[in-house]
């Protein structure tokens, strides 16, 4: 199961995070460290992790801080805020900003694994990844189609879109769902962003003449492909 679990680990603790770093990979994650929130940004938008494990006090740029950017592009991935802030407010401001779990230091490191396999041993068993549609292989892990041998690195949004469209094939996915599931909100100016990136996933996908996004005016989309 971990073998395709990529971690981002941000921590200013340079020397803790380095032992909770060795731990977690000898339990066969896959770990990227990073010792501040500016560097923890540089590398979400990089390696795409599928947790990420946040220090909430930290210079330049702090976990509440980094939380906040990445939800504004990424409404799925698992965050897990580790910290010695243990607070109601801190906790609450947390879980507000989507946190997926508040972890107060110290902890035993055994305890955070077992969070870790509990996430994850229900999320694969009820997500797909990886999908074939139509001609074009699409890998969400990796945020990247492929068609004939021509791959394209789509953004965190069009991957999280694609996705939940690939997710329901054949079957209209309603916009109030896809708005809420991957912006947040209704509100107008995501539903004018959400009609922008259909646009942009049409582009990429229109060498696949097999593959359609259809619209269902004010109602939402649907993702088909001949088989």
């Amino acid at each position: 199961m971990t073998d395709a679990i990529q971690i981002l680990l941000v921590d200013d603790d340079v020397k803790n995070s380095m032992l909770l770093k060795k731990f977690l990979e000898v339990e066969g994650y896959r770990v990227t460290y990073a010792n501040n929130g500016v560097v923890g940004w540089e590398l979400f938008q990089t390696i795409h992790p599928d947790l990420i494990l946040l220090d909430v006090n930290m210079p330049e740029m702090n976990g509440f801080e980094l939380a906040r950017k990445i939800r504004e592009v990424n409404r799925t991935v698992l965050i897990f805020f580790l910290t010695d802030r243990t607070e109601k407010s801190d906790r609450l401001k947390g879980f507000n900003l989507k946190g997926n779990d508040y972890i107060p230091k110290p902890f035993y490191p055994e305890e955070l694994i077992a969070k870790i396999k509990e996430r994850f041993e229900h999320r694969t068993m009820v997500v797909q990844r990886q999908f074939v549609i139509g001609k074009t292989s699409f890998d969400s892990n990796r945020c990247a189609v492929s068609f004939h041998g021509v791959s394209h690195v789509l953004t965190a949004r069009q991957t999280d879109l694609l996705l939940l469209l690939a997710q329901n094939m054949g079957t209209m996915v309603e916009r109030e769902h896809i708005l809420k599931t991957i912006w947040g909100d209704d509100s107008h100016a995501n539903s004018l962003a959400l009609n922008v990136q259909i646009t942009y996933l049409r582009r990429i996908l229109e060498d696949d003449r097999s593959i359609s996004i259809i619209s269902v005016k004010k109602k939402g989309y649907i993702l088909q492909a001949d088989t």
